[in-house]
């Protein structure tokens, strides 16, 4: 029997991704905003390499800054993706990973960090945007009023019918051929997901599929002028109520044609919800918790062609 250590799950998972982050192109948008060693001296500050792997390990692991903080001194593969030494007294404190994210919050960086690692993905032939699948998740937020303010999160707060809901909404724009997410918009969630139909395209793309939610989205004026074909699903009761004719059939199959198309939209969503575990919101605000999804949807679309991204060229 080996009484060698156990290799978890974790740690081929922080492999792979290590291989596959464009660490320098990121980092090169970030260093601008990372303090740097003053005049006068004083502590070194960690580096933006190392705060910037620290950031994207919070929402692979569902891991809060005390957490995070605990999880470098207790993990030494964790350490080693942040390229931080065996020492823990060198190891970042929550408040410094909690100031770096509001740097990020504060510059938009989040968003840049998508659009740097879809250019990167469009560069490999992996992102085409010729065709785009638009939906819109709802996320849930804490309801609970143990908080400083004593009160429910004001920007999450909407009513569906008779009961009060507290979230937000995320709508995604997805590639078509290869199911990665290029436009991210996150808005509270009582907004309609036809509003925000307009601003998911990249006005590259020819066709657009979408489900019976967006019915009448052609129509509306900010889209009359996109030179595209909208394959919007059919209504569930107007599906169900199409004659047993041959006429009917073909409408059926039709439709059974674009869900099957529409379905790599999921694809993401299940990405972010079952892999890195993001069920409910974690900040309060829609600024904080649209700079999270940004990075997390980023995030998805390297782990979602990770293994085309590591696989030999030539």
């Amino acid at each position: 029997m080996s009484g060698g250590p156990k290799r978890t799950r974790r740690q081929p998972f922080l492999a792979e991704m290590d291989a596959v982050v464009p660490g320098q192109r990121l980092v090169a948008l970030v260093e601008p905003v990372q303090p740097k060693m003053g005049a006068r001296g004083g502590q070194q500050p960690y580096s933006a390499k190392t705060m910037l792997r620290i950031h994207f390990m919070q929402p692979w692991f569902a891991l809060s800054d005390p957490a995070m903080q605990e999880a470098l001194h207790d993990m030494p593969a964790m350490r080693a993706f942040a390229r931080l030494n065996t020492r823990c007294d060198c190891i970042p404190d929550e408040s410094s990973i909690l100031r770096f994210r509001h740097r990020l919050e504060k510059h938009g960086l989040a968003k840049r960090l998508l659009a740097e690692v879809n250019a990167l993905l469009t560069e490999r032939g992996l992102l085409l945007k010729q065709g785009t699948l638009i939906d819109a998740t709802l996320i849930a937020a804490p309801s609970s009023t143990k908080n400083n303010s004593g009160s429910r999160d004001p920007e999450m707060q909407t009513q569906k019918g008779n009961n009060g809901y507290f979230g937000m909404k995320v709508h995604i724009g997805v590639d078509a051929e290869s199911g990665l997410t290029h436009t991210v918009i996150t808005t509270a969630a009582n907004v309609n997901d036809v509003t925000q139909a307009h601003a998911l395209l990249t006005a590259e793309e020819t066709d657009v599929f979408a489900n019976a939610g967006y019915q009448g989205v052609e129509k509306r004026a900010q889209n009359q002028d996109k030179p595209v074909t909208w394959h919007v699903a059919m209504r569930p009761g107007k599906r169900r109520a199409l004659p047993a004719t041959p006429l009917g059939a073909c409408l059926r199959q039709l439709e059974e044609v674009k869900a099957k198309i529409r379905a790599k939209v999921e694809h993401p969503l299940r990405v972010i919800k079952r892999q890195f575990g993001y069920v409910k919101t974690r900040y309060r605000g829609l600024m904080k918790n649209a700079a999270q999804v940004a990075t997390l949807f980023a995030l998805a679309n390297l782990y979602m062609v990770r293994h085309r991204l590591l696989a030999p060229t030539g």
